[in-house]
This record gives C-alpha cells, structure tokens and sequence, in this order.
C-alpha cells in the first residue's frame, strides 16, 4: 500500500529545505552578480541558477535515488577509505571551519553592524556571535521538531520579509542597468556559474538531503519509489523559491548601480536598496532578512554535524556535538566575513568537482554495474584538475602545469577543465574493471577445456 504524502507535509518540507539552503551566501552573491554582471545580468543569473539551484537540487535527488542512508556509504563506493575522508572534510568545510562561521558573521555585517559605530564593531560581533549560536545551540536541541520549527514558523516568516523588499523593487526600480565589469563583459555565464559554486550548497545538499529523506521516512514512506516521490516534489518547492529570489537579488543588484555605484559586497548592496526604499526602516527589515536567512542554515548544519559526527563517535553524545561545534564556529565567526571568503574559496574549488562527479555517478549507476573501478577512475582523474585549480585560487598555481592545461582541457579557463578527465577516467575506469573481471573467468574456463 503506499502512503500518500500530504501536500501540507511537502510544503513545509519543501519550505524547510529553501530555509536550510537560503543562508549568508544566497544574500551576497546574487545582488553582487548583479552589479557587476549589468546589463549582462541574465546570462550571468542563468550561470549561478545552475550552480546554485540545480547542483544543489541534483544533489538531494541523486541522495534519494541511490538508496543510502547518508553521504560516508554513498561516496564509499569508490573506496570506504574515500567515504571517510571525503565526508570528514564536507562536513567541516560546510560545518565549523567555513559555512556556519560565516552565518554569524554575515549575520552581523548586514544585520547589526549598520547600527554600531566603527570602535564597538569587534566586541558587538563578540557578542552578537554568542548570542546567535546560543540560539542555534537552543533549536539545534529540539532537532526532532526542525520540520515545525522550520518548514512551518521560520521559513513563511522569512519569505515575508525577502517579498516585501524584493516587491518594493520591481515596483519602483532605483535605476536602469549599467554596463558590465570587465569579468563579466564576455563569458558571463561562465562567470555566473563559477560564483554559484560560493553558497556552498551543492555541498550541503548531501547534508540537508539526509534531513529531508529523514523527515519523509519519519512520515511514514518506506519503498524507494515513495521517498523519490516525496524528496523530488520538496526539492522543486525549494529550486523554484530558490531560483525566484536569486533572480530578484541579482535584478536589485543590477538595478542599483545608477544610484549606489559599484559597492564593494552584496551586503552592502542589499543594506544600499533598502535604505533607498524604506529609509531608517530600511536596516530594520534587511536585519530581519539576513538573520532569518542565516539562523535557519546555522540550525540545519549544526544539527546535520552533530548528528553524523555523533554516528561517527558515539561515544560522545549528540548534545555535547552541538556545543562544541557551535561554540567553534562562534570562535571563527570572529575572523571576520571577508577572510573567511578567502580562506574558502580554495577548499570549495577542490572539493565541488568531486561533489558533482558522484552526483552523476550516483544517476548512472546502473548503467555500468556499480563498478567500483568507474567511481575510482573518474576522481583520480578528476583530483588533477581540482587540486591545480585550488592552488589557483589560492595564489599558488604552478605555471607550467597552468600552461598545459589552459592548452589541452576544454573549459580550463572557466574553471569547468576538471569535466573532460573524470569522463576520460570513468570510461578508463569501466574497461579496466571489465578487463580484471573477465580475466578470472577465462583463465577458469581455459583450465576446464585444459
């Protein structure tokens, strides 16, 4: 018999799951391409939709489609030793080390620091960060009822806010669109989609994909046909909010260059627009937008961290997880939001190749057996690639190895160079893994006609 999934439940899944990805960088990015992108602005929005909604949609999808219960058993088809490290390093990247961290802090350039003055701005992030985790910590213990405290209280509230500001906007435009930065004059969509990487979502999507499956299993669906089905319409709910407030942000950036000038950030841009619109109110409501955003994304990642790094030591208890990590990323968080953009910009470079080639695999296992030697194949090649890249962005490129290739690697120079050697190792890899099987065989078969 199956079980029919309420709409009401889809919803609130569906709105969950927006809130959980819809964090500091879905703010940023979006009204920054704007700016920069002008009157280019489409093809570059095009660009950070694929990255920013469909990696991360696939994502989800791709969690639901292969059956397993999380990220470590999935990527463990390419070595248990993969699974491991792979999904310690994801967690970190998008847990204590760089995404929470930067909640609290984006939390309070935008939402908080508008209202401070120069000389109180590092001890008001001091205790803004500990006040914002300290919440976190207080919801993230309540991870049984993120479906309600989520789904159906924050997220609606949320929307509210984003709607209001983004309504203002396309009622009354601050000015027509600009001429495009020099990066964003040809290759815009290029461009686009190497910024969409910056959200990070398409790493978490693995993460929050769990507490989704998690929430639909808890509801009573048990084949795989019925999760898909669940998983699938909460994961559109969640593009399409997605794809419609990124397009807004990059048109209120795009838009704002008339009146504003080129701003150094997106959280400027955004704190620019809703002076413009609503006055002193302004910082008022972009405050309730930025905090909302971010404490929703802090509360699924910590609660996502907790839980797998309980898993993984069981020994030490979920809640004390909670309390470490939060208190971590409260730490960070005080290094301030322009640092820890640098300082991730290289690690999500090498780990988002890998990210997308087990997304495809995960669709395609079937199609090659599940062989091991595909998987294997598929990320040696594409470590090459990822790792010279993450030299790149972060300053420490070797000239040679960028000589060769920028010559040889189609889309080398968009950062997309990694996609023709994990298609070369995956197919290297299928033929390899023929080869190993069928030779046992036939030397089994030469000895019985022997």
């Amino acid at each position: 018999m199956t079980n029919k999934m309420p709409f009401s439940f889809v919803l609130a899944i569906g709105f969950m799951l927006f809130a959980l990805f819809f964090g500091a960088g879905n703010l940023i990015f979006p009204a920054m391409l704007g700016q920069s992108a002008g009157t280019n602005i489409w093809s570059a929005n095009a660009g950070f939709i694929v990255t920013g909604v469909g990696l991360p949609l696939l994502g989800v999808l791709a969690l639901g489609y292969s059956g397993k219960s999380d990220l470590q058993s999935l990527a463990s088809r390419v070595h248990p030793v993969f699974g491991l490290v792979f999904t310690v390093i994801l967690y970190l990247a998008i847990g204590p080390l760089f995404a929470i961290p930067r909640t609290g802090t984006a939390s309070f350039e935008m939402g908080i620091r508008p209202f401070l003055s120069e000389e109180s701005s590092s001890i008001g992030l001091l205790i803004f960060t500990i006040l914002f985790f300290g919440v976190t910590v207080f919801f993230s213990l309540k991870s049984t009822k993120i479906v309600d405290i989520v789904g159906k209280v924050l997220t609606p509230l949320l929307l509210l806010f984003i709607g209001i500001l983004i309504a203002t906007a396309f009622i009354f435009p601050i000015g027509s669109f600009q001429a495009p930065t020099e990066s964003y004059v040809d290759g815009s969509f290029f461009k686009g989609f190497q910024e969409g990487y910056l959200t990070m979502d398409a790493l978490a999507a693995f993460v929050f994909g769990i507490v989704v499956i998690n929430a639909v299993k808890a509801k009573g669906a048990t084949t795989k046909k019925e999760i898909m089905i669940a998983v699938t319409k909460a994961g559109g709910i969640a593009a399409g909010l997605l794809a419609i407030i990124y397009t807004s942000l990059s048109y209120i950036g795009a838009s704002s260059v008339e009146a504003l000038g080129l701003l150094e950030n997106g959280g400027a841009v955004l704190s620019g627009a809703s002076n413009h619109f609503f006055g002193a109110y302004g910082g008022l409501l972009l405050s309730l937008i930025v905090i909302g955003a971010c404490l929703t994304t802090s509360i699924g990642l910590i609660i996502s961290c907790s839980s797998y790094f309980n898993k993984l030591l069981p020994s030490i208890s979920y809640k004390t997880f909670v309390i470490v990590l939060s208190t971590i990323s409260a730490i960070f968080a005080n290094v301030g939001l322009t640092q820890l953009i640098a300082v991730s910009v290289p690690v999500l470079v090498a780990i988002y190749p890998f990210v997308v080639c087990l997304m495809v695999l995960t669709f395609l296992h079937s199609f090659f057996n599940g062989r091991k030697e595909v998987y294997q194949g598929s990320m040696i090649f594409t470590s090459i690639v990822a790792f010279s890249d993450a030299l790149k962005a972060a300053g420490m490129s070797i000239a040679p190895v960028e000589d060769l290739f920028a010559t040889i690697l189609p889309f080398y120079e968009v950062g997309l160079g990694w996609i023709f050697p994990a298609i070369i190792g995956g197919m290297l890899g299928f033929v390899f893994g023929k080869v190993i099987k069928e030779k046992p065989e036939r030397v089994q078969l030469e000895r019985k006609a022997g």
